[in-house]
């Protein structure tokens, strides 16, 4: 667990924390707007040891939300400090279309979380991000309880559908987000930032990283090939080796059958008796390499890079969602996959939070 450090605790800027923070793609996307990041608060300790890792200056805090969060000595010292701003994504199981889109999961209920510390710190604003399907779950009853409970609170509510590729992400990954704002603090209205056609690639955005044909990576490395785009350059700004980038061992097998599908292509370009190998819609699906990527998932193996015949790397997928190569991913492989896969795109979140600061 990292404490918050002077320079922390006496920065004049907007405080955030960051609930259900996962790796920290909201607090990175903050931070780079100007935030403090206070700290964040997961369940999952490969999560937070991720976090801890790259917010050196904030609390990391490995807490189930089903419980109060005050109930943690650590988390009172962190409110102690002031909270302006609570950002976060809860668990979207039960919302996703991945998932069985239950209306009575328990998961559902950890909102109740935000709701505790609304009414304990009355922070100025509030950020949530989830799967579209919570529009719709419950015949939209989520959604409506979630906004009248924040206006009985004083906020105003603002609900928006962002995709990713329209903020500097090369992939399109769809969001619902949910920004409200304290009536009496803040008298100007937010706005979503606006989009912008300008789409990022898949090759634009992993185009110089090695491809490992001929052997599995290692911990770290060297780049061995300089930056060839704006994406590629930002990504790398202030990183001196390669982390993270360490290929999947396929059987031979595998590998034979991801050589039959092209660039773009999927489980249809295969012999139609290898299309139920894999009992998803969504298998033996290769990236499109001169269009945005679909949306990178937890880690189950079904996609594949557009020209290796391989699932991307970590670090492949970790740029695809836009965090920085000097964000290092800690934990076993399946963990950093799913921190990867289950976080905001850090570019995303910091249109929101510039927007959000125009106004605070």
């Amino acid at each position: 667990m990292n404490l918050l450090s002077q320079n922390a605790v006496g920065s004049p800027s907007l405080k955030v924390i960051d609930i259900f923070c996962g790796a920290g793609g909201f607090s990175e996307g903050f931070r780079q707007a100007g935030f403090n990041i206070l700290g964040g608060v997961d369940f999952d300790p490969q999560a937070i040891s991720t976090y801890a890792k790259n917010f050196k200056d904030s609390l990391a805090l490995v807490w189930d939300l089903k419980k109060p969060l005050h109930d943690s000595p650590s988390a009172a010292m962190l409110m102690m400090r002031g909270v302006d701003v609570v950002v976060g994504g809860p668990p979207c199981q039960g919302f996703s279309i991945a998932g069985k889109r239950n209306a009575k999961d328990p998961r559902n209920r950890l909102f109740e979380a935000y709701f505790d510390i609304l009414k304990e710190e009355k922070p100025i604003a509030v950020v949530v991000e989830n799967v579209p399907t919570m529009l719709t779950m419950g015949g939209g009853a989520f959604m409506k309880e979630l906004t009248s409970r924040l206006e009985i609170l004083g906020y105003h509510v603002q609900i928006g559908m962002l995709t990713a590729d329209q903020y500097g992400v090369p992939q399109k990954r769809k969001r619902v987000i949910v920004v409200a704002i304290d009536e009496k603090r803040s008298a100007s209205r937010f706005t979503f930032p606006k989009g912008t056609p300008v789409c990022i690639t898949c090759e634009d955005a992993i185009g110089d990283l090695p491809l490992l044909d001929d052997n599995l990576g290692a911990d770290i490395q060297a780049y061995q090939a300089p930056p060839e785009t704006t994406f590629q350059r930002k990504m790398r700004a202030g990183s001196k080796k390669l982390t993270n980038h360490w290929a999947v061992q396929h059987t031979d097998k595998t590998k034979s059958i991801i050589a039959m599908v092209p660039d773009g292509g999927n489980y249809k370009n295969l012999p139609k008796e290898l299309w139920s190998s894999r009992k998803v819609n969504i298998a033996w699906t290769r990236m499109r390499s001169d269009k945005p990527c679909f949306t990178i998932d937890a880690g189950h193996n079904h996609h594949f890079h557009y020209k290796a015949n391989r699932v991307p790397t970590v670090r492949e997928c970790a740029r695809i969602q836009s965090f920085p190569d000097t964000f290092i991913f800690l934990g076993n492989k399946t963990s950093q996959y799913r921190q990867v896969g289950n976080a905001i795109p850090p570019l995303l979140a910091y249109s929101i939070a510039k927007s959000l600061k125009a106004v605070l």
